[in-house]
């Protein structure tokens, strides 16, 4: 798992926390994926980390309470995504290893890819989804056998709708080859060279629930999409639905919560609030009669009586006093406190 990412999109967000540590419908997001994994009987996960490397272990330990064996490699520099995979060679013990970006919410079906790039017999079988509008991103068209046939970067006018979904299968052999001690890009030097080579990388293709949760909106979307039971997982604090509380939360009996809303430990949510997708982290205070829709409020934060938070961030700690309204994008910082002024803040201010 590649989680060494300090996560800027995200930003306040990571200031304290990597971002795959982020609670994410109740819990580290990482939890999600590691409960997909270990479904499909994967015992033994190698993380690699850099940026705050020290919050993965001290909450997973070695693993063992969530039936793993988890180890951890801290890059020293960053080593981009092939030469994270490379650093961590000696300790992968399969002949076909499963590699994962830790930032992607994904339904993709594991034991189908597996089967594709065994019986393919692939050097490298991506997962790959279609999206809308793949201008975005880079494009990997392949041929009617899944055969991959290039890597392509954004392009305003894309061959395909297929992009790179952020999960693999290698075989050992590509793990040893990639450069040791160097930044390599999967995109730009391995998997392009595997081509140039003659390789068998395969492309998986489906139609399953796939997110990026690297900006502000996506994670949102991720962690009301997790409560709603769109997106899968086996790792939900409680039943999925409106709204996920979590136990030792208060929240008023008129409050009104929905849109697949997070209300995590500690936190309160006053009389007449309304909570429309939004995400509190532990011990976030909602004011009476506030409204918070489509955003996160961080640790400790509060958002003051009759406030507007709209598609807006709220580092940890953060006080909003009464009658003030964040819309568009606003991202305050840890530290800030903001008095009953009723300041509006928009992404343009």
């Amino acid at each position: 798992m590649l989680v060494g990412g300090q996560g800027t999109r995200l930003r306040p967000l990571t200031l304290s926390a990597p971002k795959p540590m982020l609670p994410t419908a109740g819990v580290p997001y990482l939890t999600h994926l590691l409960s997909r994994i270990r479904a499909v009987g994967v015992s033994h996960v190698v993380l690699s980390t850099s940026y705050r490397a020290d919050v993965f272990a001290d909450h997973f330990g070695d693993g063992r309470s969530i039936g793993l064996e988890l180890e951890y490699v801290t890059e020293d520099v960053p080593l981009g995504t092939a030469g994270g995979i490379r650093n961590v060679a000696d300790r992968v013990r399969a002949d076909d290893v499963l590699i994962f970006n830790g930032d992607v919410l994904s339904g993709v079906d594991l034991d189908a890819l597996i089967k594709t790039h065994r019986e393919g017999d692939a050097a490298v079988t991506l997962h790959l989804t279609r999206v809308p509008d793949p201008r975005a991103f880079g494009s990997v068209p392949t041929d009617e056998a899944g055969r991959v046939l290039a890597f392509l970067e954004k392009s305003p006018e894309p061959v395909t709708d297929q992009i790179n979904a952020g999960c693999y299968v290698f075989r050992r052999s590509v793990l040893d080859s990639i450069p040791a001690g160097r930044p390599v890009s999967v995109e730009r030097e391995t998997f392009p060279g595997l081509l140039a080579d003659g390789a068998t990388v395969l492309g998986y293709v489906d139609a399953s629930y796939w997110l990026d949760i690297g900006t502000p909106a996506n994670f949102v979307q991720g962690c009301r999409d997790l409560v709603l039971g769109v997106a899968p997982s086996a790792a939900l604090p409680g039943p999925t639905g409106e709204a996920l509380v979590l136990p030792g939360a208060e929240v008023a009996a008129d409050a009104v919560l929905g849109g697949g809303s997070t209300v995590g430990s500690r936190c309160t949510v006053g009389a007449g609030a309304a909570l429309d997708g939004a995400v509190l982290f532990d011990g976030a205070q909602v004011g009476a009669g506030a409204v918070v829709t489509r955003s996160v409020v961080g640790r400790d934060a509060v958002v003051g009586p009759g406030c507007v938070v709209e598609d807006a961030v709220l580092g940890d700690g953060v006080v909003l006093g009464a009658r003030n309204e964040l819309r568009g994008g606003a991202r305050l910082w840890p530290g800030v406190r903001l008095g009953d002024v009723a300041v509006r803040f928009s992404t343009d201010a």
